[in-house]
């Protein structure tokens, strides 16, 4: 009888217990959810950043590729320039003919600008302009009474722009103004450009 007493009362002991073994278990699992959330969480930047480093080694291999094929269209339209070169030189040697050599050749030569007018690089007007550092390299600068200083009096090399970009200068002889006014300043100016003015100093001088 005792011992079914002790029974009886030790069951209600064994109760509190269980309870705060219910109750320390519950920030346990918390915390073990907030861990599994975090492991989630760095293996979709793992994820993240293993897909935007493929994006980025597929559009380098894009950007490469657009790069090294970039002039094929133009190297499909200079073709048909090339083939019509060979065709007037094999006039020549069958004709002897000048007079067909100059024809094919004009043909070819504006072939060749209607080309590169249909990429959009053309010839940058020079010409009897006002000079233009942007669009000019100046080699030379003489006396002329017709034009005032610093206008474009002869073209030395044509220029060419590539939409509003230019892809070489036109290197240019400038107008010094009236001989008259030619010397002293005018002369300084000269020596100041590159040597190929030294020639049209030397001839001034001799005026």
């Amino acid at each position: 009888m005792s011992d079914e007493h002790i029974d009886l009362v030790s069951e209600p002991e064994t109760e509190p217990d269980e309870k705060e073994q219910l109750h320390e278990g519950e920030p346990l699992s918390e915390l073990e959810q907030l861990r599994i959330d975090l492991d989630e969480a760095k293996n979709r930047s793992l994820r993240a950043l293993a897909d935007l480093e493929n994006f980025r080694a597929r559009t380098n291999r894009q950007t490469a590729e657009e790069r090294k094929y970039a002039n094929l269209d133009l190297m499909r339209e200079l073709l048909p320039v090339w083939d019509n070169i060979g065709r007037a030189l094999e006039a020549v040697d069958k004709t002897h003919h000048l007079e067909s050599l100059v024809e094919g050749v004009q043909l070819v030569y504006q072939q060749f600008l209607d080309v590169l007018t249909r990429f959009h690089c053309e010839k940058i007007e020079a010409k009897y302009k006002a000079f233009d550092p942007n669009f000019h390299a100046s080699v030379a600068q003489i006396p002329n009474e017709e034009h005032p200083v610093n206008t474009v009096i002869e073209e030395v090399q044509t220029g060419f722009r590539l939409f509003d970009r230019v892809v070489r200068p036109s290197q240019v002889v400038l107008s010094a103004g009236k001989p008259s006014a030619a010397t002293g300043d005018s002369n300084q100016s000269v020596e100041k450009l590159s040597p190929a003015s030294g020639s049209a100093q030397s001839s001034t001088e001799a005026e």
